[in-house]
């Protein structure tokens, strides 16, 4: 199973590395990160980079595509050969997914019209330029073939949603125990709905414009 990873400047990196972690484990998984140049790409802080080993040109089919979201999403809004990019291996995808904000790449590119998606809260109502129904109150979306993740760390619950439809249940959960992905957070604030107005403010004051 081929799965292509899109890889641009400004990405968030939990949104790429907690699906990676779990779709890589897929028995027969192979994973392809890709860009539209070769080389290092860095994420949103600057501090961390991944290596794109294929041009986008180089990589025109996959079983399933991730798109990924990040500050960077807003230019690949209008980046016609990224949006090609989307359309072409999507025509070929068993599974097109996205996390955060990159369900607003794959809006751009024309996949999600009419189907019911999520994004990052920050985000969500931009889902409606592209003809998308946007739904905030799960993390993982499955509308067909299309599975949109909401922000960040939801990305984990997308991959593992994908490998129990993929692989079964059993693997799903054996890797889950593997990675040992059994939130115990300590604070209930990660959610829009269970958070304090002052910590949603705060959370704005970090959104990078």
């Amino acid at each position: 199973m081929r799965i292509a990873i899109l890889l641009y400047p400004e990405f968030t990196s939990l949104d790429v590395v907690g699906p990676y972690e779990v779709l890589s484990r897929i028995p027969g998984a192979e994973v392809v990160f890709t860009a539209a140049e070769r080389g290092p790409v860095r994420n949103d802080l600057a501090g961390l980079a991944l290596t794109a080993d294929a041009l986008l040109d180089e990589v025109d089919s996959a079983d399933l595509l991730l798109v990924p979201g990040g500050p960077g999403t807003e230019a690949q809004l209008t980046d016609e050969a990224v949006l090609d990019w989307v359309r072409r291996v999507d025509a070929t995808t068993t599974w097109t997914t996205s996390v955060c904000s990159g369900s607003l790449i794959l809006g751009a590119a024309g996949l999600l019209r009419g189907r019911r998606a999520t994004t990052h809260w920050g985000v969500l109502d931009q889902l409606t330029r592209f003809g998308a129904e946007p739904t905030g109150t799960e993390r993982t979306v499955v509308d067909g073939k299309y599975a949109t993740a909401a922000g960040v760390s939801a990305g984990i619950d997308l991959a593992l949603t994908l490998t129990g439809l993929i692989a079964g249940d059993e693997t799903a959960q054996a890797i889950q125990l593997l990675i040992e992905y059994d939130p115990q957070p300590p604070y209930t604030a990660g959610a829009l709905a269970k958070a304090s107005p002052a910590v949603v403010e705060g959370a704005k004051r970090l959104l990078v414009p």
